[in-house]
């Protein structure tokens, strides 16, 4: 486009290749990126095609319509029309194929991007070696100790919690039952008589009776 005609060239090829009827409004949005131009510069150019013949216009209350002239394209007959639709239809069809291919590309496309590269792979397949040499190393350590804990051993060791677990709750049982007799005729609070007597609960030690 040259600056000497202002766009006009432009204006005239874009409304000639669409042919269909635009504002001037739409002209500007649809040039203005690839080509640069300002809307007061689109305006004058179209007013300028429309006086000169080049282009078409009509006018509906305050807006301008443009369009291409209409004599210098051949007269369509029936069976152009129907050629011209069933290309319409091939050619649907064919953006719809296309479009579903790119979907499954894309598809694709993001699947190999969220994957490991080779050299990713490789170093996390290292990283695997290392860490299942540390835990072999460490099962070898376990397995060469001479303190492991035999079965019977432990059964005995869970038997013996067993009893002191039941011995601890019968004595805290009955050091409650006691209490409860001496504090019926005593005349303070039960905090007060702990106290006096020196006497620490569970509860003041933070220990738990554990479940059998």
């Amino acid at each position: 486009m040259s600056k000497k005609d202002n766009g006009t060239s432009v204006i005239l090829a874009y409304l000639n290749e669409k042919n269909r009827p635009y504002s001037a409004q739409d002209v500007f949005c649809n040039l203005q990126k690839q080509h640069g131009l300002g809307k007061t510069a689109v305006v004058k150019a179209m007013d300028l095609l429309a006086q000169e013949g080049k282009i078409k216009e009509k006018t509906y209350g305050k807006q301008k319509i443009y369009f291409a002239d209409q004599s210098q394209f051949r007269d369509v007959n029936d069976a152009d029309l129907k050629a011209m639709d069933k290309q319409i239809s091939e050619l649907s069809a064919e953006v719809q194929t296309l479009t579903q291919s790119c979907r499954q590309l894309d598809t694709e496309l993001k699947e190999l991007n969220s994957s490991l590269t080779t050299e990713e792979m490789m170093a996390e397949i290292q990283e695997l070696k290392a860490e299942c040499s540390g835990y072999k190393a460490r099962l070898e350590k376990i397995k060469s100790a001479t303190n492991h804990v035999t079965p019977e051993e432990k059964e005995k060791v869970y038997k013996e919690r067993e009893v002191f677990v039941k011995e601890w709750k019968k004595r805290k049982r009955l050091a409650s039952d006691m209490m409860d007799a001496i504090l019926e005729g005593y005349p303070k609070s039960k905090k007060e008589f702990l106290e006096e007597v020196g006497v620490e609960t569970d509860e003041d030690c933070k220990a738990v009776v554990p479940n059998t």
